[in-house]
């Protein structure tokens, strides 16, 4: 929390110290800017529609964050690919044409450490 953080009104109506708009405005950078697409608006559906693909986005976030921290392979493909949305576009990509007996094996192709599975 930030000295020059404005307060921000509690559920009950009290003024309360807010946190620093940076961190909040840093992560939800990321969320627009890296293929998350939290920009759209997703009130289409009735009811709860947007809460939930707004979950979803955040849920992605967070699994490909852990991903980024914890894999090997996962790194390896994402520092070949260089951008977050270029790993994505040839995860779709590759998939849409070959079939990988493994998630190492899609990983290593991705990371250029293994070459593609043959067709049947």
């Amino acid at each position: 929390m930030s000295p020059n953080s404005p307060p921000v009104a509690g559920p009950d109506g009290r003024l309360v110290p807010g946190l620093d708009p940076r961190i909040e405005n840093e992560t939800f950078n990321v969320l627009k800017t890296k293929g998350y697409n939290l920009e759209h608006n997703f009130g289409h559906g009735k009811q709860h529609l947007a809460t939930v693909l707004a979950i979803l986005n955040l849920l992605a976030f967070a699994c490909h964050t852990v991903c980024d921290l914890g894999d090997r392979a996962w790194r390896a493909a994402r520092r070949e690919l260089v951008t977050r949305q270029g790993f994505f576009q040839s995860l779709r990509t590759i998939t849409t044409y070959l079939v990988f007996p493994s998630r190492n094996d899609l990983l290593g192709t991705l990371a250029f450490t293994r070459p593609p599975p043959l067709g049947p």
